[in-house]
């Protein structure tokens, strides 16, 4: 019973929580980039450089076998660098975004930690007693 006990703790400790939501919002900003890249970034791209369609670029390393009933019954097999492209400007966008989020965040760190410490507190009563009892005994 330990053992279950010592997991629980564990798992809802803060940062395991923290981390579970962080990844879960982190696959889905990963495939909305995905798409901004696939659909948006990445045609005007290959248009601009001849009507190229990046997921179609490939070096063929062997071809497709065909039947004669044009059936295939054996895959091509292909380097599909395109894909490969594509997949490494996804990468870029996401370290990027994910920087700037981060070098936000520590900038409101920063201006958190920034702030000027606040005043001593004043003498205690007891002080200011004794202060008083001083300044008689002078007199």
């Amino acid at each position: 019973m330990g053992m279950m006990k010592e997991f629980k703790d564990f798992a809802m400790r803060g940062n395991v929580v923290d981390m579970a939501v962080g990844i879960v919002i982190g696959g889905a900003f990963g495939k909305i980039v995905s798409s901004f890249v696939a659909d948006v970034i990445m045609p005007p791209i290959g248009l601009l450089i001849g009507g190229v369609d990046f997921t179609d670029l490939k070096v063929t390393i062997k071809e497709a076998v065909v039947d004669a009933a044009g059936a295939v019954t054996t895959e091509a097999v292909s380097i599909n660098y395109g894909n490969f492209i594509q997949t490494a400007i996804d990468f870029i966008i996401i370290a990027f975004a994910i920087f700037m989020v981060i070098k936000a965040m520590n900038s409101l760190k920063k201006k958190e930690e920034a702030a000027p410490p606040p005043p001593p507190p004043g003498p205690t009563k007891e002080e200011t007693l004794l202060t008083e009892i001083r300044d008689l005994l002078k007199k």
